[in-house]
């Protein structure tokens, strides 16, 4: 999963809601450790929490 900084609008909804705690802010900025995102077994729980619907499959 990859956050496109471009579209995001910082709210942290995503991280709040992302098990793994793969969802990472540095300087304002939200990333997704893919090394710990297991996509939620296929039903990505960030996806459904993002209002910018700016988080999409890496």
């Amino acid at each position: 999963m990859a956050i496109d900084s471009e579209t995001c609008s910082t709210c942290g909804d995503c991280k709040a809601a992302c098990p793994t705690g793969s969802i990472v802010s540095k300087k304002g900025i939200y990333s997704i450790n893919a090394a710990t995102c297991d996509e939620c077994d296929g039903v990505p729980e960030c996806v459904s929490a993002c209002s910018a619907d700016c988080i999409h499959p890496a």
